[in-house]
């Protein structure tokens, strides 16, 4: 093989003109036949025993050059694309230019390279980081959900019923005088102040007790589903079989022995308002880091191939087919229930998909920028967790995954981290202020 000329011809695009001589072509379609020979039928000939002239006699000799020319592609196009030093984001196109058993075989690729980005300066990024207090309030919501979690349902039968009980109601509703479809149920439980029933329903619902049977108006609103009954009053005849509320546990230290690892109220609020803090100051690490994260993707220029921002596109793709897969769902089938084709799914996924790609881009060049290389034991080290989690050995690692690609992995990550520690947090960033000016 002989690479003939690199020239670039557009942005990120570079045409690569190669050859293989008439000996190398003569070999690649020398396998052709001997790979194709067994399927191949000549008249007077048993399958697979007609020489190589005489198929090519009879096919003509061009019969075996796709293959031949797939097999120098194969073996060839990699050493051309070394040779003119460059890194493709994308399968390069093929063209033949010109076929000769004498001359070889002439051939261009149009190669799509790997954009070159230029970034802000990224040291010393400025960016908050907030801090959560924990208050009383936060408490007293994880106080609640002690209590909801240990509540339990009781019977009233000594009073009406109010608000936030749950009832047991016969009903069925009328439009002028005639019940309508739907209107009716039997023993149904209803959450009084749920909202669950039109405006007005539940409210005159209240102040019943069991055994009651009573009417109540209603006017079903103007925008309700059912065309046919919005606007329109309606009667719904009521009966009221039973009424029940939740009790609540006193929050004591008895609550919290039966139901956490502690003794008294006060170990527990001790522990729980450091977790909490311990969350809040997560919370707020977090959020630096992707706030100084955005900085970056933001100050990222340069002309990025479409067929990059495409490939995350397919990859994240991929990864929600997996999710879904786990669930017993199809993409198909997920598309259907919710009314979008492919392209339109797609498009979910193109904003992400372009930050994920600029920032791939921005880190890579402050990585070559610092120099930053993973060492030997940082290398061997992340090799043995795989092999861990996965029970292989480190060698069985390497001959499994792309080592080139692993070890970009680490110089991303490092870069990541060279970026958030020189980062400087200020306070006086106004992020609700940033987010509606975008």
């Amino acid at each position: 093989m002989s690479l003939k000329s690199s020239t670039k011809v557009d942005v990120n695009t570079t045409e690569l003109v190669f050859t293989a001589d008439a000996e190398a072509f003569a070999a690649a379609v020398e396998k052709a036949f001997q790979r194709q020979k067994k399927n191949i039928s000549v008249p007077g000939f048993r399958k697979g025993k007609a020489s190589k002239k005489l198929i090519e006699k009879y096919y003509g000799k061009e019969v075996f050059y796709d293959e031949a020319i797939q097999t120098i592609i194969n073996a060839e196009i990699p050493d051309a694309i070394r040779e003119a030093e460059l890194v493709l984001v994308d399968q390069p196109k093929l063209e033949v230019i010109s076929i000769d058993e004498n001359a070889g075989v002439e051939l261009k690729a149009i190669c799509i390279t790997k954009p070159e980005v230029t970034i802000a300066e990224y040291k010393g990024i400025k960016a908050p980081k907030k801090v959560k207090e924990v208050t009383d309030e936060d408490i007293n919501a994880q106080i609640e959900q002690i209590k909801q979690r240990n509540a339990r349902i009781v019977s009233v039968d000594d009073r009406a019923c109010e608000m936030k009980d749950e009832v047991v109601i016969d009903f069925e509703g009328f439009i002028d005088g005639e019940a309508f479809e739907g209107g009716k149920a039997e023993e149904f439980p209803l959450k009084l102040g749920s909202g669950q029933f039109i405006p007005g329903f539940e409210d005159q619902v209240v102040g019943h007790s069991i055994g009651d049977e009573f009417e109540i108006n209603v006017k079903f609103p103007e925008d309700y589903q059912m065309e046919e009954y919005a606007g329109k009053d309606a009667v719904f005849k009521i009966k009221l079989h039973a009424i029940n509320m939740t009790e609540y546990p006193e929050f004591d230290d008895e609550l919290i022995k039966d139901t956490t690892e502690f003794d008294t109220v006060d170990e527990w609020k001790n522990d729980l308002a450091e977790k909490l803090k311990q969350q809040a100051e997560a919370r707020a690490e977090s959020e630096f880091e992707n706030y100084v994260i955005k900085q970056i993707i933001d100050t990222t220029e340069g002309v990025i191939p479409k067929c990059m921002f495409d490939h995350r596109i397919d990859g994240l793709i991929n990864n929600f087919a997996h999710g879904l897969k786990q669930q017993g769902m199809s993409i198909d089938i997920y598309l259907q229930y919710t009314g979008m084709d492919m392209d339109s799914f797609r498009d979910t996924f193109r904003d992400r998909a372009e930050n994920e790609v600029k920032l791939r881009l921005a880190l890579e060049k402050i990585a070559d920028n610092e120099n930053i290389n993973p060492s030997e034991d940082e290398i061997n080290s992340q090799l043995q967790e795989i092999a861990d989690v996965n029970n292989m050995s480190v060698d069985d690692v390497k001959l499994r995954i792309p080592m080139d690609e692993f070890i970009t992995d680490l110089r991303v990550s490092k870069a990541v981290e060279l970026v958030k520690e020189n980062a400087v947090i200020d306070n006086s960033i106004d992020t609700d202020k940033k987010d509606d000016e975008e």
